[in-house]
């Protein structure tokens, strides 16, 4: 999609990038923000599972996209996870209706992503773009949090959900050492290397010790001569 940056009015750019940083800052349990210094028009972010769904110990991707009407239209929310919800369709599209008859320019974003996040706990299933899972979620429950699960379990878990990478703590190891076969034939032949000096030191004190009982057989053989 392209950005609506051009088609959005400054004064709106400046309430969007207002809001987006309070998110960021302050983010509603459960929901990180990925803010795009590029594009302010569109969001990532990342959802975490509702305990006691089938969604639980999943984290869900999605964006909202902000249109050129944006606020007096909604934005547009889509999962880039895949999910199996009534409400979800196969492309990610989400369908709420604070997205659409129930959108009200006072609302704001963070209203937005606390509603779809619980979606996840009470999904709407008059509303289902999934009708599958909707019908499975009046019909059969059991069926229907089955499959939901077995779906979070592939996609939303492993820390692979594919949200927008934080850089890792600390010191980051150099290109070089990047290589894990490279890794592990160097601590290959740095133990190597160890046992080679253990076992030259092991040798020598060997060696060492036995020239010392020779000498002493030889001093002890001269002084019983002497007595004699």
């Amino acid at each position: 999609m392209n950005s609506n940056v051009e088609n959005l009015p400054p004064q709106v750019l400046r309430l969007v990038y207002k809001e987006v940083s309070a998110l960021a800052a302050d983010p509603p349990e459960g929901i990180k923000i990925y803010p795009s210094e590029e594009d302010i028009t569109e969001l990532h972010t990342a959802i975490e599972g509702p305990e006691g769904t089938p969604y639980a110990g999943g984290v869900f991707r999605m964006r909202l996209v902000l249109g050129k009407d944006f606020p007096a239209a909604p934005p547009r929310g889509y999962f880039l996870t895949k999910i199996f919800h009534p409400n979800v369709g196969h492309k990610g599209e989400i369908c709420v209706n604070v997205l659409k008859r129930d959108w009200k320019a006072e609302l704001g974003l963070r209203h937005v992503l606390l509603t779809i996040k619980c979606l996840l706990i009470h999904p709407n299933p008059e509303s289902a773009l999934n009708e599958e899972a909707g019908r499975l979620l009046l019909e059969d429950y059991k069926e229907y949090a089955s499959r939901a699960r077995l779906l979070t379990e592939i996609h939303a878990m492993g820390g692979t959900s594919g949200a927008p990478q934080e850089p890792a703590d600390g010191p980051q190891p150099k290109k070089h050492a990047g290589d894990p076969n490279k890794r592990v034939a160097g601590a290959g032949l740095a133990t190597m290397a160890a046992g080679v000096n253990n076992s030259n030191g092991s040798s020598s004190g060997t060696s060492s010790s036995n020239t010392n009982i020779v000498a002493k057989k030889k001093t002890d053989k001269k002084r019983a001569l002497r007595r004699l």
